[in-house]
């Protein structure tokens, strides 16, 4: 067996699956919805006219589709989000593509909500393309409000080869 069909998957890497991180905390504020809204080119009142966003239902200024938040920085954290990238594949996978991202949302996301997110590797797949072995891995974050109610669940796709 040569080293190119050797699998990529390993046992560590299997037995991480379903490891849930650490949680880490997310702020929703008006100046990140505009700014996000902004750069996407959103255009709806709701996402920067906070009269505008109550008098269509909504507690405060929306956030966009795809913001969920800015992490909150802690330099002191000994673990920070994103170090901790788990078990590698048996031998090393130098490129990576974004295989994509869905969001699924359960309630509304708005200024002043505080989320606490926690994820994980959902699965492990192995592929043969025309580039050779690929690895992909798809992550699930899920992120909770203040409340402790799930408002959103992001689906990560990553492409290793």
């Amino acid at each position: 067996m040569t080293q190119e069909k050797t699998p990529l998957i390993t046992d560590e890497m299997r037995a991480h699956v379903g490891k849930e991180s650490e949680p880490y905390t997310l702020e929703v504020d008006k100046t990140s919805i505009r700014m996000f809204a902004r750069a996407v080119g959103h255009t709806d009142p709701i996402f920067y006219d906070e009269a505008a966003a109550k008098a269509a239902g909504y507690r405060s200024l929306v956030a966009p589709p795809g913001y969920l938040g800015t992490p909150i920085f802690n330099p002191n954290a000994a673990a920070r989000r994103g170090r901790d990238i788990g078990p590698q594949p048996s031998r090393p996978l130098n490129r990576i593509l974004n295989g994509g991202t869905e969001i699924e949302y359960f309630d509304d996301i708005c200024a002043g909500d505080v989320l606490t997110a926690t994820s994980h590797v959902a699965s492990y797949e192995e592929r043969e393309g025309s580039i050779g072995q690929m690895l992909i891995t798809t992550t699930k974050t899920v992120y909770r409000n203040q409340d402790g109610k799930v408002v959103a669940i992001m689906t990560g796709t990553g492409i290793r080869y």
